[in-house]
């Protein structure tokens, strides 16, 4: 069985048990680490047995993908890690450039809505021909703007290059007062059953584990980052690694606004 998992820090608590031998993976399982959009496109090609995966790829493939419960990645607020870095205030993007990152498809999804219903505002989007963590590259492109993730954003954040800073959870949040589911993990349907079974259990274990040790993987995290003990730690605890029926019913709200039918199958 082949399971992903994203590279950043923000999935320490769902595999940092299973890294360190704590919990097993079932016999013959591997990780395979990717970005968001790899890890994605790695799914539905059937490269994947089991994945997170961005909640609005998720929906939009749900006839060959079925939503493991209980797991997920969300925020009730700040997010911290998804983040929109503007030289100007939002309000005075409209018309401006605004570079995307193809990293991670539900981030650029609710960037969007949030310019359309909330911002009221329409921005030029543009690809950045560089990756979300290629910082230096980031810089080098002609923007107004710029969507950045992962563990790059907490970086830039940290750097206050940027005048102004737009937390897209956080936002949400204000917006719709429900927290923001920004991936999920899901299933093959086409994989063995007993397998996935056993597969989401591991998960669910390494995640009980990950969630009693976060300094320790807020330390962890912050020697692989650069980024302070102390942000990393906060970060990992605003983090909500549970999908419940509130998260369930935010999610489907998200989906419905941008136009993604909201077919949610859990296993």
């Amino acid at each position: 069985m082949r399971i992903g998992r994203i590279g950043y820090i923000n999935c320490a608590p769902v595999y940092g048990a299973i890294d360190r031998g704590v919990v097993a993976l079932p016999p013959g399982g591997e990780l395979v680490t990717g970005t968001p959009a790899e890890l994605n496109d790695l799914l539905v090609a059937g490269e994947l047995d089991v994945s997170v995966i961005s909640a609005i790829e998720y929906a939009r493939h749900a006839k060959d993908l079925v939503l493991l419960p209980e797991l997920a990645i969300s925020c009730d607020g700040p997010v911290r890690s998804v983040a929109l870095f503007s030289r100007r205030p939002v309000g005075h993007l409209d018309g401006r450039t605004v570079l995307l990152s193809a990293s991670s498809r539900t981030s650029v999804a609710l960037l969007e809505l949030l310019c359309r219903d909330v911002w009221k505002i329409r921005p030029k989007f543009a690809e950045a021909r560089a990756e979300a963590q290629d910082l230096a590259a980031l810089a080098a492109l002609p923007h107004d703007a710029v969507l950045v993730i992962g563990d790059a954003a907490l970086a830039l954040a940290a750097r206050g290059t940027y005048a102004h800073r737009y937390d897209l959870g956080e936002e949400w949040k204000r917006s719709t007062q429900q927290p923001f589911v920004f991936a999920v993990w899901a299933a093959r349907r086409s994989a063995d059953p007993s397998a996935v079974q056993r597969g989401h259990k591991a998960l669910l274990a390494s995640r009980a584990w990950g969630l009693t040790h976060l300094d320790d993987l807020a330390a962890e995290a912050s020697r692989k980052t650069g980024v302070p003990v102390a942000t990393c730690r906060e970060y990992l605890g605003g983090l909500d690694y549970a999908f419940s029926d509130r998260h369930r019913t935010a999610l489907a709200d998200f989906l419905r606004r941008v136009g993604v039918p909201q077919f949610i199958q859990v296993a």
